[in-house]
């Protein structure tokens, strides 16, 4: 769980376990993925280990102007390192789960930023289940094909207008 109330994050805590604990592979889908510097790092340095992640995150159709963009211009760091960055573009995506060395598996209401970390109530289920973490990972899989490549060439030329409003963006993330 996740509340303002308990003055701590324990979901925060379990992804960031999971993101160390993982020797092959991550696959996160969340639609608002802000992450902070430490989960950046924390992220990069699973990539170095040889850890294949892929975060699918909501693309063009996103209802949250703020967490799109604050998203986005989290991307470079990412990318520099070979994370794999797919925006999901068919529909709203909005489920919220992350399968850690086809093994592990949380799925619940957490998206990856700090306020669902820090002010939300939020609660996700964990498991430690092979054909759970499977039929996940096939479901991501499926997923992929609704999806744009983010592209670390077309990522660094989006524009003086897109870059304005991620400016913006900062300004106001705590709100979104």
């Amino acid at each position: 769980m996740s509340s303002p109330e308990t003055g701590g994050s324990n979901v925060r805590t379990m992804y960031y376990l999971s993101i160390v604990c993982a020797r092959r592979s991550i696959d996160i889908a969340n639609p608002y993925f802000v992450p902070d510097p430490v989960a950046i790092e924390t992220l990069i340095e699973a990539k170095r280990r040889g850890v294949d992640v892929r975060i699918m995150v909501s693309g063009i159709r996103n209802d949250n102007w703020l967490a799109r963009h604050n998203s986005v211009r989290l991307f470079g760091r990412l990318l520099d390192a070979g994370v794999e960055i797919l925006e999901y573009n068919r529909t709203m995506l909005h489920h919220k789960t992350m399968v850690v060395d086809g093994l592990w598996v949380t799925i619940g209401t957490t998206n990856f930023d700090n306020r669902s970390f820090a002010h939300n109530e939020e609660t996700n289920v964990c498991f430690l289940d092979r054909n759970l973490a499977a039929q996940l990972h096939r479901v991501f899989l499926g997923d992929i094909g609704a999806c744009a490549r983010v592209r670390r060439d077309a990522w660094a030329r989006r524009g003086l207008w897109a870059r304005a409003q991620e400016l913006v963006a900062s300004f106001l993330q705590e709100q979104a």
